[in-house]
């Protein structure tokens, strides 16, 4: 025997995802209120009711019209109380209003609850509507609620048409946008899920097709869009589904759509699994099935899911790292991604090719460093998209530091500041760093000549920290000489407090860190010519 929801279902045949996905966990119960009818299509309303679809008979009707195709009285909207346990208790008939002899079902109400829209047998003014071969298809309504609480103004939206079904209607957290199930010209199968832009003037846009990140060449019905902008429909045609129409969730995102995300059972089963809704706060719901087991024809489950579905938007960064002065791939460059708050995400290194892939959540600011020895570091800042199919490419350009640079008038070594400590002449392990690289530029230019000059602070008398300046000098000298480099090619200044570089005279209070700076030893190149390269200037 046919039933009445898959009548609605033949009548109406009559949305690279970086995605991070998990479909949750679920504990599902057949519900009291199902009857050997059809119970199906719950939908919240208000703080503790459910409203739903029933065949039941309605109470008080001795002679009730029934669907031909199945014997069963025609679907009615019917209200429910929500128990604590998710139980459905005192249910009645929703609205006299709305509900007439044909066909009513899956309603859904706006933010404000002042405007409902349902699905009903295209009955307007008195009259069944009709396509060219004499059936009469479905039909969104709209009504509104008036001071004393009752449902008017009943108006079909304008987008119905007598050739197509539509139904199924989901509104939007913010009332902005609703999602129904059609077959109307642009369809891709059976029928598809669509949704339409409710306008602040109350009109309507055009409706679009959601695409085949969700819709496929069978039947995708009854969507459900909850406060996370995840939405759930039902479909009957993907190769992971378990058998008839099954229970799928994709997040809608500004510009994109993730890939359909299957719920498995016990949501799912080898029969129909449709009219899923959810609760964001409280992780539980309801869905309707036809499976074994039950109370009847299509039964209301309730389900409570730990943990939750998840779906989070993910996105990679490509980048190459480039030598900035010769345009030429830069590899192994350690590529490090921070967020806003300069916490490090997630790091790699460039390949051979300079290549470097990251992962990023969608929607938040990035700054990705790039780093390698004897190069600048390269950055940059972006934002990333509500776009799980969004790919950012970057190109990190790191310049090469220059082996000597030009300070006030004299050529040096382009190394960081060789620091004493207060009143010492011995190599701080962090000179010692430094110092290799002197050994380094040395031996790469076995002409070259280097003087060690060596300055201290202004504190204590000028003849001691000329004696000072001296003893540091010959620090660094011994440290290169003792590894390998010929004494010949070395010099040894001291400058004492002769050469300060910056106002710490004595005549002025300054920090340590500021006496720090006149404690240093600077490599002066006594004979750049044989560099065999133009000099370049500090910045």
């Amino acid at each position: 025997m046919k039933k009445i929801r898959l009548f609605v279902i033949a009548i109406f045949s009559f949305i690279v995802s970086y995605s991070q996905t998990t479909a949750g966990e679920y504990k599902v119960d057949n519900l009291d209120i199902n009857t050997k009818y059809q119970d199906f299509g719950t939908t919240f309303y208000g703080k503790d009711k459910v409203i739903f679809s029933s065949s039941r008979p309605k109470p008080g009707t001795i002679l009730q019209s029934k669907w031909k195709e199945n014997g069963q009285p025609f679907l009615d909207l019917y209200e429910g109380t929500i128990n604590g346990d998710g139980t459905i208790s005192n249910v009645k008939l929703f609205s006299k209003t709305l509900n007439t002899k044909f066909h009513e079902a899956s309603v859904s109400f706006t933010p404000d609850q002042k405007t409902v829209y349902f699905t009903r047998d295209f009955f307007v003014d008195k009259k069944l509507q009709k396509d060219d071969t004499g059936i009469t298809n479905l039909a969104i309504m709209k009504a509104n609620v008036s001071p004393d609480g009752q449902w008017t103004d009943i108006e079909p939206l304008p987008f119905n048409n007598a050739a197509y079904s539509c139904g199924h209607p989901s509104v939007n957290k913010d009332g902005t946008k609703l999602y129904f199930t059609s077959d109307m010209p642009g369809t891709i199968g059976g029928t598809d899920i669509f949704v339409v832009d409710i306008l602040p003037n109350g009109t309507y846009g055009i409706p679009r097709n959601l695409g085949k990140k969700v819709n496929t060449l069978g039947k995708e019905m009854f969507p459900h869009i909850d406060k996370e902008d995840i939405l759930y429909f039902s479909s009957d045609s993907r190769k992971d589904g378990m058998g008839g129409l099954d229970v799928y969730a994709v997040k809608i995102y500004s510009k994109a759509i993730s890939d359909a995300l299957h719920l498995g059972p016990p949501v799912n089963s080898e029969q129909d699994d449709f009219a899923y809704i959810l609760k964001n706060d409280t992780h539980e719901g309801y869905f309707s099935s036809n499976r074994p087991g039950g109370k009847g024809d299509d039964d209301i489950y309730h389900f409570t899911s730990s943990p939750p579905l998840k779906i989070e938007c993910k996105q990679w960064l490509n980048g190459v790292t480039k030598n900035k002065k010769t345009g030429e791939v830069l590899p192994n460059a350690v590529v490090v991604l921070f967020d806003d708050k300069d916490n490090e995400v997630d790091s790699t290194t460039s390949d051979a090719n300079g290549v470097f892939k990251l992962e990023m959540v969608c929607d938040k600011n990035y700054k990705v460093v790039a780093a390698k020895e004897k190069f600048e570091k390269d950055s940059h800042s972006f934002t990333t998209e509500e776009n799980p199919d969004e790919i950012v490419n970057v190109t990190l350009n790191l310049e090469p530091i220059p082996e000597v640079v030009k300070v006030r008038k004299k050529v040096i070594v382009n190394i960081n500041p060789i620091y004493f400590d207060f009143d010492k002449a011995n190599i701080r392990p962090d000179a010692k760093v430094e110092l290799d690289k002197v050994v380094a530029i040395m031996n790469k230019y076995p002409d070259l000549k280097i003087e060690a000059g060596s300055h201290t602070d202004s504190r204590g008398p000028a003849e001691y920290n000329q004696i000072l300046s001296e003893r540091r000098a010959k620090s660094t000298v011994d440290y290169i000489v003792s590894k390998g480099i010929d004494a010949s090619r070395l010099t040894a200044k001291g400058y004492g407090e002769t050469q300060l570089t910056n106002h710490c005279d004595g005549t002025v209070k300054c920090t340590e860190e500021e006496h720090q700076q006149n404690r240093r030893t600077e490599f002066v190149i006594l004979n750049p010519d044989v560099l065999g390269y133009e000099v370049e200037e500090n910045k």
